[in-house]
């Protein structure tokens, strides 16, 4: 096991008092009755690189052989991988032992069962005392308590994991699934985690899989056909790239060979149909005695030959499945409970979120629900080690904090005024710094047949009368329009529509404005290259359906977009609402690192990083990096510092004393290397400024990624079914329905805690785009839309499912275009 490191972070001065003091529920559910027994630790060494899944299965078979004759008959647990834990000692220090298991099933006469060496060796004695004094409040936290922790949580998960499908700490079953659009199922489950305070963290998760179906059925869900008699056209050419990128690695059985459950794993698509797929094979001849000869046979005829099975679609590809197996499409399922690591696309998502969308009391009454699948009271397990946990929700006391002033321009009806509800509108109000578009072109991707000119001229006026309710300033009412291939040359288009409109005035332009078929991610990302990386102009990108049937909301929300994208200001907060901020210069900087998707090998990971440009918080300007992939930390952030406090002392002609760092995207585990190196980054990007330049320097790091829910306490009333209203805070987390839990690694400022929770809270009433309260302070927000924006800032369709695995590995870190010119200096990545 790798030895557990306890590291010391700043510690809350105080707990904070300001706010209206409620109770609320939680998904939390109390350990009522501890082990206080010694555990027995063993390091457990498999000859064969196996999953987790067939560890478990190694497991229990070892357990079914040696459980009584070499184990004492000890009811012991496993993790999976390399740890068991017994409450009960095994009669020896150390010991290999001989477990037959036949992985893929049912074994073959003429192949041997194959034998696991599995080596076990004690490595510790774990005492439950310490972890006793430490939640007594009479002894620290330390590497032992952690040790004891991890100890228990794999008593408490080991048998759940025994019985159903995991991934990470969530159990999954598929009573219940929902298919989603394609090839795809959604499974519900059960997320479980251990706390330091002794409480078990139950929350409902769900998770895509791949159907357990034939695999011809499976590539007619991925091309979107509903008879098999459409796999034998050949106009329109069927998408077979995109069918061999969703194949790879997914794990088949095959249906022509009886008593065969045999799992193979594919690796790709031939380049010929099976009818030309040949390969050699003995052939029978008249005496056995005479010398064996081979023949050459296509796959179609030695099916016939060998299996008596004629194929009914020789004319497609076979899978790949090993170096030198191939299997035609039409014998093969795929095996279920495997889950989809792949991104899903816009249908699926839509999907997942119905499936998964529950209000308060019926997420509280699935995870009591829930409960069963772990089946704490009936754990034999638990009970051998005397553990006991609540049935029932965690009670806790919050606080509401105060709601601050948010102000517009002062020339609106209402000025100044404190939300409610967490959420406004802009009805008589005035952004606060409004812009002036003068130059502008507007471009349908799509025909007059889409949407006719007069109605795009209609939806145009529209827009252009709730921009000027809200302050903006439109010079031209009567921009530049066009209609263009949503499939043709986008580079192209936008390049002639950047100098039509600039023309039209004598100008240069300022917006383009392009009016999108669909919300399909190819033609987005390469307007959005284009615009961003190209030409150097902001863009404003909208759906059809919204211009056939203009509505005033919609038409004002992009009115705020505008806005910010040509470097004005929406609105600040009322005057000493954020003391931090204004009475010593101050820059609040939002840091993230997105990753390409787990199964994707070729792409770099992007570093984004945003910075306020002014005392009021409310615009940003951002810097974007290119690293290495899967590279936690911000691998150049003193250069990026280093620009974003340039263009703060150019906008306002001071340099800042505080710096204040919302980084996103960091779980425990990277805590202490991002402490290390990025605070040591921090400072070193002010000494490339001066030498003497030491601003204090406050890290919180912000987390989404939780399964903590808070709940009304009322059970019975209305408000069980609402959500808890934004300003809600306890230990460190607030909002709304997914809190979000910051955590401060450094703090040179020494904020109290009152102190950091209200500013932390009235940043979060400052998002550009929105007249509400959102979750995440938006410093973090915009670091998160940067990075996932620089993603479209590769040249080619990196984003199109007919993008082959060739093309894929060509990329590298040059592939990707900086921002151009002056747009850096305003909110492009709105």
């Amino acid at each position: 096991m790798t030895s557990l490191q306890l590291t010391e972070y700043v510690k809350r001065p105080q707990v904070g008092k300001i706010g209206k003091a409620v109770n609320i529920r939680s998904n939390f559910f109390e350990v009522t009755k501890l082990p206080n027994v010694t555990i027995h630790h063993y390091d457990v060494t498999i000859s064969s690189d196996m999953p987790p899944p067939v560890n478990r299965k190694i497991f229990e078979q070892m357990i079914s052989s040696y459980g009584a004759s070499d184990l004492n008959n000890a009811r012991p647990v496993f993790d999976g991988r390399k740890n068991i834990f017994s409450a009960k000692p095994f009669p020896f220090e150390s010991r290999t032992l001989d477990v037959s298991l036949c992985v893929d099933g049912i074994p073959k006469p003429n192949r041997p069962i194959p034998v696991f060496k599995v080596k076990i060796k004690k490595v510790a004695t774990i005492n439950l005392d310490e972890l006793h004094r430490f939640l007594e409040g009479k002894a620290a936290m330390s590497n032992n308590c952690l040790t004891a922790i991890m100890s228990l949580d794999i008593l408490i998960r080991h048998k759940p994991a025994m019985l159903y499908t995991t991934v990470g700490r969530s159990f999954f079953t598929p009573d219940g699934s929902q298919s989603l659009a394609g090839c795809l199922e959604v499974w519900r489950g059960l997320y479980r985690e251990p706390w330091f305070t002794m409480m078990i963290n139950v929350d409902v998760s769900a998770t895509a899989f791949f159907q357990g179906i034939p695999l011809l059925e499976f590539v007619m869900k991925i091309l979107g056909l509903r008879n098999p008699d459409d796999l034998r056209r050949s106009t329109p050419p069927l998408n077979w790239v995109k069918v061999e990128r969703i194949l790879k690695q997914v794990r088949i059985s095959t249906t022509h060979r009886e008593k065969s459950d045999r799992s193979f794993k594919i690796t790709g698509l031939t380049k010929t149909s099976a009818s030309k797929e040949t390969f050699k094979c003995p052939k029978q001849t008249a005496n056995p005695r005479d010398p064996p000869e081979e023949e050459e046979i296509d796959l179609v005829s030695y099916f016939k030959k060998a299996y008596n099975r004629t194929l009914n679609f020789p004319m497609l590809p076979c899978v790949k499945v090993g170096k030198t197996i191939v299997l035609p499409i039409e014998v093969c399922k795929v095996v279920p409970g495997q889950r989809c690591q792949k991104k899903l696309d816009e249908a699926q998502t839509a999907d997942m979120i119905k499936f998964t969308s529950q209000n308060p009391a019926s997420r509280a009454n699935t995870i009591k629900s829930g409960l069963k699948i772990l089946n704490y009271d009936d754990n034999e397990i638990l009970r051998d080690v005397g553990m006991k946990i609540s049935s029932e929700m965690a009670v806790i006391e919050a606080r509401v904090l105060p709601v601050p002033v948010v102000s517009y321009h002062p020339s609106s009806r209402e000025a100044s005024f404190t939300p409610r509800d967490g959420q406004w509108n802009l009805r008589d109000k005035k952004l606060a710094q409004a812009t002036t578009l003068g130059s502008w072109g507007v471009v349908l991707f799509g025909t007059e047949r889409d949407c006719p000119k007069i109605g795009l001229e209609g939806f145009i006026r529209d827009m252009i009368v709730a921009c000027q309710e809200i302050g903006l300033n439109i010079v031209n009412k009567r921009p530049h329009m066009t209609y263009a291939n949503p499939h043709g040359d986008i580079e192209a288009t936008l390049k002639q529509l950047y100098v039509h409109a600039g023309n039209q005035v004598k100008s240069q332009p300022q917006l383009l404005v392009c009016v999108l078929p669909n919300t399909g991610v190819p033609l987005y990302a390469e307007i959005k290259r284009v615009t961003d990386t190209v030409i150097g102009i902001s863009s404003q990108c909208m759906q059809v359906k919204h211009v056939r049937s203009p509505k005033k909301q919609y038409c004002a929300n992009i009115g705020l977009k505008i806005n910010v994208k040509l470097g004005g200001t929406n609105n600040h907060l009322g005057t000493n609402v954020m003391p931090y901020v204004t009475d010593k210069p101050t820059i609040i900087i939002g840091a993230d690192v997105s990753h390409p998707a787990p199964t994707d090998t070729t792409r770099p990971s992007i570093a984004a990083a945003v910075g306020s440009m002014g005392p009021k918080a409310a615009r940003y300007a951002a810097t974007i990096r290119v690293q290495t992939a899967r590279s936690e930390t911000v691998a150049d952030l003193s250069g990026m510092l280093v620009e974003l406090l340039k263009g703060y002392y150019q906008s306002c002609g001071q340099k800042p004393e505080r710096i204040l760092v919302y980084r996103d995207g960091v779980s425990e585990g990277q805590f202490a290397n991002v402490l290390k190196t990025e605070v040591a980054s921090l400072r070193a990007g002010c000494r490339r400024l001066e030498a003497n330049y030491k601003p204090s320097i406050t890290f919180v790091v912000v987390q989404k990624r939780h399964h903590a829910r808070f709940f009304p306490y009322e059970r019975r009333s209305r408000r069980s079914q609402r959500q808890l209203p934004p300003g809600h805070l306890h230990a460190g987390l607030l909002g709304t329905s997914r809190p979000t839990h910051y955590q401060v690694l450094q703090d040179d400022h020494k904020f109290t805690a009152d102190e950091l929770q209200a500013l932390t809270y009235n940043l979060c009433h400052l998002y550009a785009r929105a007249t509400r309260t959102v979750s995440v302070v938006p410093a973090a927000y915009y670091a998160h839309l940067v990075a996932a924006r620089a993603r479209f800032h590769a040249k080619g369709e990196y984003f199109s499912d007919t993008m082959s695995t060739e093309t894929a590995e060509t990329m590298d870190h040059s592939a990707y275009a900086a921002v151009k010119g002056d747009l850096g200096k305003v909110m492009w990545f709105m």
